[in-house]
């Protein structure tokens, strides 16, 4: 019998949630089969088996906490190999029904009240049924729960529905209001920022740059670079290569507090942040100063893929120096992103706009790009801030010094 632990996810995260548990008790897995989710405050993480076996007990159930390296399962290795192939005809049978997947506390409390698992909106992983789906179906259910809910509130953990349903004006029927608990990924996400504002001294510097060379680059040679290296050329790999080259010579938004010390990189691992369905996650890409604009393109392509399809792995989002984040693919002209700690640094890239300024006296108009800079100020001062933030500028705008390396 072996134990399944809490894998290290990330340098800060101590503890996760545990999502919904991919296999039951009893039930035989395949090595690296996903067993089940690991919500942490950066990504939702299947956690796959180390061999394959039979999952003998649950020791951490569903909306229950565990830190790194605690065991949340019993695992028996082999002698059930065969078991799979047995029952995947009992399971192929349930997909093609229009019922969805429930989980086992849930579907004992849909039979204890007689209730159909297609009246259930399940809010678990591919649409499972989970057991608090159940109870928050049967409040809205029932109209006179609502009435009799202010003394049993405490037990039910998303309190907000019983307070929900106030019953409209009779004349303004539309004027209702509904009250949906927040996911365990949306309350650690919430966690996690609020702590970066009590913990840092954060600020943000701004500033713009012209995208025209950029731009013109990837007109002129996006379609061979495309059918070369069978990856669009986008903009992010010029920022990459801006960023490192910007870090190599304002070393401080390159490092980290820990304890008494400031410890500065000499390795640059760039977080790409990245939308993944359930929250923004963001994978590293490693020693991003030995990559080529293609390499940098391929990993960020295959770490936004598999961010949506939740096959990143833990270690892919741990230890990164330096975050960059692209609030411009959502239409955004300008924000402060907030850091990823321990870094001491994040570049916030915005929307494409075309704006007049004035270049040698004249007014012209110009694809501008606002930047943002935030940084710990414990640690970098304005000065580097803002001649870090101006070199980036000095290199998007005259990409050639990105390949001359001056």
């Amino acid at each position: 019998m072996q134990e399944l632990k809490v894998p290290s996810v990330g340098e800060s995260i101590v503890e996760v949630e545990i999502g919904a548990w991919l296999k039951g008790e009893g039930e035989s897995f395949a090595q690296d089969e996903p067993l089940v989710e690991l919500i942490t405050d950066k990504a939702t993480l299947e956690l796959p088996a180390p061999f394959a076996g039979t999952l003998k007990q649950i020791l951490k159930k569903t909306g229950e906490t565990a830190r790194v390296g605690e065991a949340i399962a019993l695992l028996e290795e082999g002698r059930a190999e065969a078991a799979p192939k047995a029952q995947a005809p009992a399971e192929a049978p349930k997909e093609p029904s229009p019922e969805p997947l429930a989980m086992p506390a849930a579907e004992r409390l849909m039979q204890e009240k007689g209730v159909s698992p297609a009246e259930v909106q399940g809010t678990g992983l591919g649409g499972r049924i989970l057991k608090e789906d159940v109870m928050r179906h049967l409040e809205e259910r029932t109209p006179t729960k609502p009435q009799e809910a202010p003394p049993p509130p405490p037990p039910s953990r998303p309190v907000p529905p019983p307070s929900t349903p106030t019953q409209p004006p009779a004349d303004k029927p539309w004027r209702v209001s509904e009250a949906v608990p927040m996911t365990p990924l949306r309350r650690r996400i919430a966690e996690r920022l609020l702590m970066v504002r009590q913990t840092t001294a954060m600020l943000t510097t701004f500033n713009e740059a012209d995208m025209s060379a950029v731009i013109a680059l990837r007109k002129e040679f996006g379609e061979a670079f495309q059918k070369k290296y069978g990856v669009k050329l986008g903009f992010m790999s010029f920022f990459v290569k801006a960023v490192v080259q910007a870090l190599k010579e304002i070393p401080e938004l390159n490092a980290e507090i820990r304890d008494n010390h400031i410890v500065y990189h000499r390795y640059y691992d760039i977080g790409i942040a990245v939308g993944g369905g359930e929250g923004l996650v963001v994978p590293v890409i490693r020693d991003a100063d030995r990559l080529s604009f293609a390499e940098i393109e391929q990993k960020i392509a295959d770490c936004a893929e598999r961010a949506r399809t939740k096959k990143l792995k833990p270690e892919e989002l741990m230890g990164g120096t330096f975050t960059i984040t692209n609030g411009g693919i959502y239409g955004s002209l300008n924000s402060t992103p907030l850091l990823n700690p321990p870094q001491v640094g994040i570049l916030g890239m915005h929307a494409i706009q075309e704006r007049p300024v004035v270049r040698d006296g004249q007014v012209v108009i110009r694809p501008m790009m606002y930047l943002a800079l935030s940084y710990d100020h414990r640690i970098v001062d304005g000065r580097e801030a803002v001649t870090f933030l101006r070199r980036v500028k000095e290199l998007i705008e005259t990409p050639a010094r990105l390949l001359l390396e001056v």
